[in-house]
Order: C-alpha cells, then sequence, then structure tokens
C-alpha cells in the first residue's frame, strides 16, 4: 500500500535532469511537492518546474546551488525547508561522473567526485537533520552498484560511491530513530552523454550481460526512491540494488 504523500516536501539535488528529473516527475505524480536543486542547467530546471507546476500549482519550487561549496549547504537547506514551512525527504542525487585513470589524476578531479559524491552529502544531512527529525523523515542516497565492485578507469568516482554507501550506513545510526537513511544502487541506468567512458561496443556488452535483459531507466531508480522516502517505516541503513540483476554477475 502507498502512503499519502500529498503534504510531504522532498529536495531532490540535482534534480533538473536524467535521473533526478525523473526521481522529481515519480515523486510529485505521488503528490509530494518539491524543492528541486540545480546547479548548471537552469534552462532545465525552469522548463521542469513549469511542468510539474502546471500540473499541480505552486507544488514545486527550485534553488541554484554549488554543491563544491561547503558553506552555502546550510542555506540551501534552510531555504529548502522556507519554502513550504517543512522537509520530509532529501534525496541526494547530484553527482560528477567521469573516468580517473590511474597515472592521469588530478587533485582537482578528486575534490570534485569526492565533493559532489560524498561531501556534500554528508553536509546537506547534517544541515537537514533537525529539519527531519521534525517531521520523522528520511534520506536517500544515491549510490552506485559499483560502490562495492569498483569500475575499471573510474577510481576516484568508485572510491567516493564507496564512501557514500558507508556515509549512509552511519547515517542511520546517528540520525536513528527520528530519521531513517538508505541508499539505492542504480547498474546501467541511462548512459552518459558522451562516449568517453564507454563506448559503443562496450555498451553493447554491459546491456548484454543485465539478466533482466534491458538497462535501467530513471523511473526504476524514482520508484525505489519513493519506496524507501515513504512506503516503509522500518527499513534503515539499506542499500537496493537496482540494476536488473547486474550487480550479481559482475
Amino acid at each position: 500500500m502507498q502512503a499519502d504523500v500529498h503534504d510531504k516536501v522532498v529536495l531532490i539535488t540535482g534534480a533538473a535532469k536524467r535521473v533526478g528529473a525523473g526521481i522529481a516527475r515519480h515523486l510529485h505524480a505521488r503528490g509530494a511537492r518539491l524543492v528541486l536543486h540545480y546547479r548548471g542547467s537552469r534552462r532545465a530546471a525552469e522548463t521542469l518546474a513549469a511542468e510539474l507546476n502546471a500540473q499541480r500549482a505552486g507544488s514545486v519550487v527550485l534553488l541554484q546551488a554549488d554543491l563544491l561549496d561547503t558553506a552555502a549547504l546550510p542555506r540551501l537547506v534552510d531555504d529548502a525547508h522556507a519554502a513550504f514551512g517543512r522537509l520530509d525527504g532529501l534525496v541526494n542525487n547530484a553527482s560528477s561522473f567521469y573516468p580517473t585513470e590511474i597515472g592521469t589524476i588530478r587533485e582537482q578531479e578528486w575534490l570534485d567526485l569526492m565533493g559532489s559524491n560524498l561531501k556534500a552529502p554528508l553536509f546537506l544531512a547534517q544541515a537537514a537533520a533537525s529539519y527531519l527529525a521534525a517531521t520523522r523523515g528520511a534520506i536517500v542516497g544515491i549510490v552506485d552498484i559499483h560502490a562495492e565492485r569498483p569500475m575499471k578507469r573510474h577510481l576516484v568516482y568508485s572510491l567516493a560511491k564507496a564512501g557514500h554507501a558507508q556515509l549512509i550506513r552511519s547515517l542511520a545510526v546517528e540520525l536513528a530513530p527520528l530519521v531513517r537513511v538508505n541508499g539505492v544502487s542504480p547498474g546501467v541506468n541511462l548512459w552518459p552523454e558522451d562516449e568517453v567512458s564507454f563506448d559503443a561496443g562496450e555498451r553493447a556488452a554491459i546491456e548484454a550481460s543485465i539478466p533482466l535483459a534491458r538497462a535501467g531507466q530513471p523511473e526504476d531508480i524514482a520508484r525505489a526512491v519513493a519506496f524507501l522516502l515513504f512506503d516503509t517505516d522500518y527499513v534503515n541503513g539499506q542499500i537496493l540494488a537496482v540494476d536488473g540483476g547486474r550487480s550479481v554477475v559482475l
């Protein structure tokens, strides 16, 4: 049975496009009010907000922030809370993703990948904790099946996602019993928009290995996020692989 979420408010980071936008559309369809964060994708964010507000007026607001600016994160959360007067969920979705091959890794790449995938989720959770405790809310982090099975040529990204997975488990202990914290680990879900990480042959081989015989879609992730936010009250500290079974055959 799906919970009634019509009074709930969720902050989603990196919500303008791709998986973040898919999560936003699904939660909005369930009745949630949304605070959509974006960094540089202003046009896409405005288009998405207009689409959703046309369906239900005044149900979506936008906030811009650079998540690598740690000092700005408490204000982002405060503004999200102020938008509707409450906060019931935080979805740590924003993520940098690109190869970092050993021998070529620079500190700039380390700071970016660790910052977006690990540091920002920690400081956002810290800033949101009291608001979420007041509503007995929840945090969901978007991890990756490669948090446990390193992805070749993506050393720093794999490390950052492994850290995010441990952050979820640690927060689940630190914030209990008032706030639940869980994660979703996608496998193949919308290929990168370029072919830097995977060429056409690699993509075809990976897709052929997925037991459910298809790549994932944002809606697959979104349904899992909604379940962990709203449809359970006794799941905590868990990371759900939503990958068509690919992690089983890696």
